[in-house]
């Protein structure tokens, strides 16, 4: 597929902060089965954008300026997709994939989650892929998608305690299962085509993506229930939300803050099948 998005940060201040540092990370790379056509990121303030890889291979751009009362952030480009059936290759791999099995305050498991978790590798014995699919039918039997109790700094045992939040929680309950069953495990921030045409939110897509002996690393998408496919576009990794954010920094000075941020994200040369979405940022 060709996939257009239009991923759209403001950020108002009143009165002006004394100066804004932002972290970007909402450029996509090219890999199989994704391949970057078109892409550029624009502010409407005078600064310069700062481009650099980081540790994880996110492509990430620092942003800085003030004394400013307003910002927008505008990304923008055209993806070409394949399905490959959630598997992923040819990314640059920074880390063995051991190091993703480390635990973050977003990640933690609670004693339920270990049980489930535990009880679920032991059902599937080697299967690996078995336990991951298994897994995520059952966050998305366990969980109701609802934007109005969790946040971006939610952890996954707040979340599936709750037994309610949105795909980054979702996420992050997979991630965290995944890890306490052994299996290496990160957050992955994109965007989704989605099959309804029509949906708005308060947060951005997101999903996980989990090691699998002799096979890879594998997208699964909890929040729909699916390996990822040629409908999503991957952004950035991280351990957690927190490493792949969109947006992500600090201001000094000013009073209250109003942050507005809208995703369309269409297939080129079909009218009709777009969306438009909030994106939470932090």
């Amino acid at each position: 597929m060709r996939l257009r998005i239009l991923h759209t940060t403001t950020y108002r201040y009143q009165p002006a902060a004394t100066s804004v540092i932002q972290i970007l990370r909402m450029t996509p790379g090219s890999h199989d089965g994704q391949y970057v056509a078109e892409w550029q990121i624009d502010v409407s303030t005078d600064t310069k954008l700062d481009m650099h890889e980081d540790a994880f291979g996110n492509v990430t751009h620092v942003l800085s300026c003030g004394p400013v009362s307003d910002i927008e952030i505008t990304a923008e480009g055209l993806i070409e997709t394949h399905d490959t059936g959630g598997v992923l290759r040819g990314t640059d791999e920074r880390f063995p994939a051991g190091m993703f099995l480390r635990p973050t305050d977003l990640t933690t498991v609670n004693p339920a989650m270990m049980a489930v978790a535990r009880q679920l590798r032991s059902e599937a014995e080697s299967d690996t892929l078995g336990f991951l699919h298994t897994l995520m039918s059952g966050i998305s039997d366990h969980m109701t998608f609802d934007e109005d109790p969790t946040n971006s700094g939610t952890s996954a045992a707040e979340a599936f305690t709750l037994k309610r939040g949105v795909c980054q929680d979702y996420a992050h309950i997979f991630i965290a299962c995944a890890r306490s069953g052994g299996v290496p495990a990160r957050f992955v921030s994109g965007h989704f085509l989605r099959s309804d045409g029509t949906v708005h939110q308060d947060a951005g897509h997101a999903w996980a993506e989990a090691y699998v002996p002799d096979l890879g690393w594998v997208g699964f998408d909890p929040a729909n229930s699916i390996c990822t496919t040629d409908a999503h576009v991957r952004v950035a990794i991280g351990l957690d939300y927190l490493g792949a954010a969109p947006v992500r920094g600090t201001r000094y000075g000013g009073g209250a803050e109003t942050l507005t941020v809208t995703v369309k994200v269409e297939q080129a040369g079909r009218g009709g099948q777009s969306q438009s979405q909030s994106q939470r940022q932090s």
